[in-house]
């Protein structure tokens, strides 16, 4: 309804509703069945609590000893292949970014 709006704080990864939703679709599915988009779509991004390479470049250069592997699952392909040749770069850890529903055994 055009008196609602949908209000995201965060992140929207591709291929959720939410993302679908930020880039102005004019129909999502919901329980099997499209549903017209008539609220006011709006999104805050300063929200989001997850940490970026930045910060997470300077928590991983507060280990004594490097880890064995460090596997690499958040972000989208690009960002995470970034991280991956940043952290083998800076930090000369081994590093895997795993495919999707690969199994690793730890």
């Amino acid at each position: 309804r055009s008196r609602n709006t949908v209000l995201f704080v965060g992140y929207q990864a591709a291929g959720t509703r939410g993302r679908s939703l930020v880039e102005g679709a004019e129909s999502v599915k919901i329980h099997g069945r499209q549903v017209p988009v008539g609220a006011r779509i709006e999104r805050i991004d300063s929200m989001s609590a997850h940490a970026d390479a930045d910060e997470i470049m300077r928590w991983l250069s507060g280990f004594t000893r490097p880890p064995r592997m460090t596997y690499v699952v958040h972000g989208e392909p690009p960002a995470r292949a970034a991280l991956k040749a940043r952290i083998e770069q800076e930090l000369a850890w081994h590093v895997h970014v795993p495919e999707y529903l690969e199994q690793v055994t730890l």
